[in-house]
């Protein structure tokens, strides 16, 4: 069953925003670029180690959502980790990982820590299911009552990586012992690298149909709005401006015209420079495309 459309007449545009300097960083670049929502890393993404959140840190993060009106947050965990991993030591030290992660979530008041569910590196899809499920039943037991949730993220499929097909997704959910805890993120760029066509109203319907059947519409809380490098079922993670890849405008304005999902975190994850022009641009053409 669908979401009911939020207050927001439409679609609720934003990007991936840095938190040098500080997480509340990320909330006022934000909204210099005309974000409405942001995605943050709670700490960088390509180290395991992280100072622990302070309390200055945490009243500085709540002040500038208030500030900049920006009060809808997503966060992104770190590309370090593998919940599928069948060596236990990287598996252990990514569900540590993760549960630090939850934690600095639940403490800034971010709802959704959208994750990678990881690879199977040679062990199968039905092993790395399993074990991935694992991984979160650990993850859930070290965060009782907590409200951020956990959200699995749709990826390309690229190397031994698990949750290409909604089918994927629904089993590692499934074998969870606390699936009413899990979300997805939709990310455009990759579920067309894995052979989902959203280029016409047929592939788009066609798609988020079997999206629902398998998984269910009530579980989407978040996209990733990228276009992409390659073509149709590459299998390949390469992220391009809107617009300038083989996904085409036309995708993107079925998205955001598709009542379903206004109010839904929709971010950018497209390459951009220090002063983020890139992003102004894609959020100009991404609402350019939202009819009147």
């Amino acid at each position: 069953m669908a979401k009911k459309a939020a207050t927001k007449k439409g679609p609720l545009l934003g990007s991936h925003m840095s938190i040098a300097g500080g997480v509340q960083n990320a909330l006022f670049q934000g909204k210099d670029v005309g974000c409405e929502t942001v995605q943050i890393f709670t700490k960088s993404s390509r180290q395991w180690a992280a100072k622990p959140l302070s309390e200055d840190d945490i009243l500085r993060f709540r002040a500038a959502k208030e500030e900049t009106g920006i009060t809808t947050v997503v966060a992104h965990d770190s590309y370090l980790y593998n919940f599928a991993a069948p060596d236990e030591a990287l598996r252990k030290k990514s569900v540590a990982g993760l549960i630090d992660e939850m934690q600095r979530c639940e403490a800034l008041g971010v709802a959704y820590l959208i994750a990678h569910p990881g690879a199977h590196v040679g062990a199968g899809e039905v092993e790395g299911i399993k074990t991935i499920a694992k991984s979160i039943d650990e993850m859930h037991k070290a965060c009782p009552g907590f409200t951020t949730r956990f959200v699995i993220e749709i990826t390309a499929g690229q190397g031994s990586n698990l949750g290409y097909t909604f089918n994927q997704v629904r089993r590692m959910i499934d074998a969870t012992k606390a699936p009413e805890r899990v979300r997805v993120c939709f990310d455009t760029e990759h579920a067309f690298a894995a052979g989902y066509d959203l280029r016409d109203k047929e592939g788009y319907e066609r798609t988020f149909s079997e999206f629902d059947e398998e998984i269910g519409l009530d579980r989407l809380v978040a996209f990733h709005i990228n276009d992409a490098k390659k073509d149709l079922g590459c299998r390949v993670d390469r992220h391009e401006h809107i617009g300038k890849g083989f996904l085409g405008v036309e995708a993107f304005r079925l998205l955001l015209n598709d009542q379903r999902f206004w109010g839904l975190p929709m971010c950018l994850e497209t390459p951009k420079s220090a002063d983020c022009h890139e992003d102004r641009e894609n959020l100009a053409l991404l609402r350019s495309l939202v009819a009147a």
